[in-house]
């Protein structure tokens, strides 16, 4: 996990969370528990969008395969269409 303590962020400021935010979100930590998350503003908007963040560090396939299925055609029905297709 990506975090930042008070302390750290008392003593760097911005600088802290701008280098935190190239690895992903930033949580911050208060007296050893989670306090807050500092988003960047590309997250924050997806988030406020109802989107999920962007995976960070996932192939492209790897995100592909994680993002859920928007489709109602079964695997069968995709197969039968495909095949019309190719013999046109």
């Amino acid at each position: 996990m990506n975090t930042l303590t008070v302390a750290e962020l008392k003593r760097r400021g911005m600088a802290a969370i701008e280098d935190g935010l190239r690895r992903g979100p930033v949580h911050i930590v208060k007296r050893n528990r989670p306090a807050a998350v500092v988003l960047s503003e590309d997250d924050y908007l997806r988030l406020a969008q109802g989107k999920a963040p962007a995976p960070i560090g996932l192939t492209a396939i790897q995100w592909l395969l994680s993002q859920a299925a928007t489709g109602k055609r079964s695997k069968a029905k995709i197969d039968a269409d495909l095949n019309a297709e190719r013999n046109w």
